[in-house]
């Protein structure tokens, strides 16, 4: 593992990933870029979806940073173990905490300890739900730490030791942390400046006011018998922003009565 700290050029601030060699790219990014740190078994499942599209080109341009951590090399022993059997017996196997505690030492390097400037997560169906002012939290930060959790999850104590914020995507179980930390990751990617383009986008998609958004149209106005709504095609925006705002709500009220039951509390 090296020790060598990241280097400044100007505007562009080039690091070694922590991870082996042949996983590494030379992406540059932008001095200060907000980065996250990946500690799993399979490093090889990033950037998947994240390389694409404006989260993958934002990458590219060094707008964001991505590094992989293999877990396996902090493994014990000869094959590099890094787990083991459940306390008390049961089905599956624990990470183990000592293997998991190393991987995190080395993703905690030049990071900083405060946790609001730097959150550490693990992927966790027991965790707290995941949601769109979480998101906006972390985009405020400078970076993240995410631990992807494999066979039946990761030993307690290490939660506890590294202050871990656990957090889920729904009450569904996955085989890991991988795909959950991708969609974690790109809703918190899309909030950072610069990644959209356009920030009014991000004001008004759901769960921005705490409603559900609006429907969306476009061409052709007419389309298998069904129009476009004439309100929407009047040029009329005060008539409009009227429509889109009961329209959020209507369909608040009927899809996520919590959303709207929190919203109703709010205006009181």
């Amino acid at each position: 593992m090296s020790d060598e700290k990241p280097k400044s050029h100007g505007r562009i601030a080039i690091s070694q990933a922590l991870r082996p060699r042949e996983l590494m790219t030379d992406t540059p990014r932008l001095k200060g870029a907000w980065t996250a740190r990946i500690i799993t078994l399979f490093p090889e499942a990033f950037p998947g979806t994240l390389g694409l599209s404006l989260t993958g080109k934002a990458l590219a341009e060094g707008k964001w940073a991505l590094e992989t951590i293999d877990l396996r090399p902090f493994g014990e022993g000869r094959h590099r173990n890094v787990d083991d059997t459940p306390a008390g017996g049961g089905a599956g196997m624990v990470l183990r905490p000592d293997v998991v505690a190393r991987a995190l030492d080395e993703a905690s390097r030049g990071a900083p300890d405060d946790r609001a400037r730097w959150p550490v997560l693990y992927l966790s169906p027991r965790g707290r739900p995941f949601d769109q002012a979480m998101a906006r939290r972390f985009a405020t930060a400078e970076g993240m730490t995410l631990l992807c959790g494999r066979f039946e999850g990761v030993d307690e104590r290490v939660i506890e030791a590294y202050r871990i914020e656990e957090v889920s995507l729904g009450d569904f179980v996955l085989t890991g942390g991988e795909i959950a930390a991708q969609a974690l990751l790109d809703a918190t990617v899309r909030l950072l400046p610069g990644v959209l383009g356009n920030a009014a986008s991000t004001e008004e998609e759901s769960f921005s006011a705490g409603l559900l958004e609006y429907p969306q149209y476009t061409r052709p106005q007419v389309w298998q018998g069904r129009e476009i709504p004439p309100v929407l095609m009047s040029g009329h925006h005060g008539e409009i922003a009227k429509w889109r705002r009961a329209e959020a709500e209507r369909i608040t009220r009927e899809r996520r009565p919590d959303l709207w039951a929190a919203e109703e509390k709010r205006r009181r």
